[in-house]
């Protein structure tokens, strides 16, 4: 499958930023491309950095005018999209939600982001309210998409779910990137676990993983804080956990990466460690902790 992968840098102009995204997806169909990826909430500027109750002005409706827009670029390329979009549900009521549409336009299905942080810039339990829709992979017609969010991709838990429902690989839009005022080590550790835990996921299941990152240094509106630098590094692994490729932590990227999407067959052949999950044996993992 040839699978395209958009890392944006964004700035506060909406429109602009859809538009930059649009020229990029169009490009990278007219070479091929598949299934293309983009980062998470891409149409702009990460506006979890403080707590403000106008940035839910910046929510959509799933279905809606933002999703016609994508469904139409999906149909003209012939394209599968993963789109990353805050939704409103309900007055009150908002999700962080991909959404996929499929080739003909149509809306393939949509996931809602389980696992919400809240962090220093990282405020997003005041905006989202945590999915509901379980760790479910979309069908389209490339196949089973098991399409994640961001802080997500630190949990093996929603990664063997969606292995277990037979996601053929696994996607993960995402927005993270360093306090600034961390010391180059410690930054450097952070990108790195970032990378491992998802090339372990891509291990434990025999998956593909696509994650794609947004890019650059986008300021704090209160002053707090230095902002945040997105790291990019956005990247495919196989099966295996093999990096296929890995964008740059500090630039813009707009690529198409081949992946072997019949070699999960022969590594869960020779790794079938679903085989030998001990699952009668499992039975804790539904508790917060065990004193």
């Amino acid at each position: 499958m040839k699978v395209g992968i958009i890392q944006q840098r964004n700035t506060s102009d909406i429109t602009s930023n859809r538009q930059a995204l649009i020229n990029k997806i169009k490009q990278l169909a007219s070479e091929g491309a598949q299934l293309v990826v983009l980062p998470e909430l891409h149409d702009s500027l990460y506006f979890c950095q403080v707590e403000s109750v106008d940035n839910f002005d910046l929510a959509v409706e799933i279905p809606g005018d933002v999703t016609k827009t994508y469904a139409s670029v999906a149909k003209e390329c012939g394209i599968v999209l993963v789109t990353s979009l805050f939704e409103k549900r309900a007055t009150g009521l908002y999700h962080n939600t991909a959404v996929v549409f499929d080739t003909d336009g149509s809306i393939a299905g949509q996931y809602r982001k389980m696992h919400i942080p809240d962090d220093p810039a990282y405020y997003e339990k005041f905006y989202f309210t945590p999915g509901d829709q379980g760790f479910v992979p979309i069908e389209t017609s490339l196949g089973r998409l098991g399409v994640m969010v961001c802080w997500d991709q630190w949990y093996p838990e929603g990664a063997r779910l969606m292995a277990m429902h037979g996601a053929q690989m696994l996607i993960y839009p995402t927005a993270i990137g360093y306090e600034s005022s961390d010391t180059a080590e410690e930054q450097e550790r952070q990108r790195e676990a970032w990378t491992t835990v998802q090339r372990g996921h891509a291990v434990a299941n025999g998956l593909p993983v696509i994650t794609v990152n947004r890019v650059g240094h986008e300021p704090d509106p209160s002053g707090q804080t230095r902002g945040i630098q997105f790291w990019g590094s956005s990247f495919v692994a196989g099966p295996q956990g093999e990096l296929i490729y890995r964008a740059p932590s500090d630039n813009e990227d707009c690529r198409i990466i081949d992946i072997d999407m019949e070699r999960s067959e022969q590594v869960r052949r020779w790794w079938p460690f679903l085989r030998d999950r001990r699952i009668e044996c499992y039975g804790d993992l539904d508790k917060r902790f065990l004193d």
